[in-house]
């Protein structure tokens, strides 16, 4: 399926996406956190798409939002979407797990807890998984600072 053809089917499912134009091979979407895993378990099951591989999960800070960048791939048809979700609630940022849908999301959902503080709501284990329990605040927040243990950006 062209990125064109899969911007049309996607925006029949969700007119409320937002699509941009990275200059690359991957159709990038962005989806309301409330709409995230109704959206995601779509894109896996419905065979127009069959996006059966999540090959990338990332955390992100943009500065006043922090995000999810999710890379799929559908190994069946061969055509990959990125999706991004973001919130401005840097207290408290969390979206729904996918970890039920993709196994892989399991571990990369922890490394952006630990690293950014992101919140995956119903994740089957949510604690950190590189550093400690004790470690405070999230090392690659924009506004991290951390005198004691050296971090430079």
């Amino acid at each position: 399926m062209t990125n064109e053809a899969l911007q049309q089917l996607l925006t029949s499912w969700n007119p409320n996406l937002e699509f941009t134009d990275e200059n690359n091979a991957y159709l990038n979407v962005t989806v309301n956190a409330e709409d995230l895993h109704q959206f995601m378990l779509q894109l896996k099951e419905n065979t127009e798409t069959s996006f059966d591989y999540l090959f990338c999960l990332t955390g992100m800070d943009w500065g006043k939002e922090l995000g999810v960048i999710y890379h799929l791939e559908s190994t069946t048809h061969r055509h990959t979407l990125v999706v991004r979700v973001k919130t401005s609630d840097r207290e408290n940022p969390n979206f729904d797990t996918v970890s039920n849908i993709w196994y892989t999301a399991d571990f990369h959902e922890r490394e952006a807890y630990d690293f950014f503080g992101i919140k995956f709501n119903n994740h089957p284990n949510m604690k950190r998984l590189f550093l400690t329990e004790e470690w405070e605040g999230f090392p690659m927040r924009k506004d991290y600072v951390d005198d004691v243990n050296m971090v430079i950006k």
